[in-house]
């Protein structure tokens, strides 16, 4: 029997990349989905598309800046299906633009609201309903949650925040039952890179990285959905991530010189 069968999953950032991929993982294990994004049209399409792999679906437009919005999602998910085994904090937005060359600051605020503020919220709101279930809270941060990337200081801040506030939240949590589970993919294709930040604050428009090169959002998800199973305390999916962690500790150096290597080799 698939381990999430009629398990309630929330997933925010569902309506595309790897909240979308992970929604029809889960799907396919007959679990009940509960997706939240900001764009309706999208959800209501995943929704159908989820329906008719005989799986349960809710749609609930979210922007998880707003904690009004978070908690209206989690109490719309009790009132629908009556608990929460799962809840993925996946939305994001993204950034590339070198710091000096940024002209509008509020891009930190952005960015800092979306990635950590939405996990807060949602977590939040949801904690109570994970306790009596002793669920999964799950965090799709980043490699850039590990170590400084160039061009993203303000991603990289907020996916640093992400893992400050989990891994501290995991201790609190410790006797309750409740796992938390941190995800750190690197590049996935994914439409995030389009909607990236430039130094003024509008989008890009178009991805700037090579995405014949890049992990694509279904073999990432593959990978999650098996840590999230195994109630894994953390997934890097890329090599160069997992040595770029413990290096980090011998030779910092290095760990700079690769992040850089990475940026440039990925435009």
């Amino acid at each position: 029997m698939a381990k999430f069968n009629n398990k309630v999953v929330i997933i925010t950032g569902a309506s595309e990349g790897i909240g979308r991929a992970l929604s029809l993982k889960f799907a396919e294990q007959k679990a009940k989905v509960v997706i939240s994004a900001r764009n309706e049209n999208r959800l209501n399409e995943l929704k159908s598309e989820i329906e008719s792999l005989g799986a349960s679906a809710l749609a609930v437009p979210t922007d998880v800046t707003d904690k009004n919005a978070c908690k209206n999602l989690i109490e719309s998910t009790i009132e629908e299906y009556g608990q929460i085994d799962v809840l993925v904090n996946n939305a994001g937005r993204t950034m590339w633009i070198s710091f000096e060359d940024i002209e509008d600051l509020s891009i930190f605020k952005q960015i800092m609201d979306l990635n950590y503020l939405g996990c807060v919220y949602c977590t939040y709101f949801a904690l109570k309903y994970l306790k009596k279930s002793k669920g999964q809270i799950v965090g799709v941060s980043s490699v850039s949650g590990l170590n400084g990337v160039p061009s993203r200081t303000a991603y990289a801040a907020s996916k640093h925040a992400m893992f400050g506030f989990f891994d501290s939240l995991r201790i609190e949590l410790k006797d309750t039952g409740v796992s938390v589970t941190m995800i750190a993919p690197d590049f996935v294709l994914s439409e995030i890179h389009k909607r990236a930040l430039d130094g003024s604050g509008n989008s890009l428009g178009k991805s700037p990285m090579q995405e014949s090169k890049i992990m694509t959002a279904d073999e990432c998800s593959l990978l999650i959905i098996n840590a999230i199973e195994k109630r894994d305390r953390i997934l890097i999916t890329s090599l160069r991530g997992k040595l770029g962690r413990w290096m980090k500790l011998i030779i910092p150096s290095v760990v700079d010189k690769i992040a850089a290597k990475a940026i440039k080799e990925a435009k």
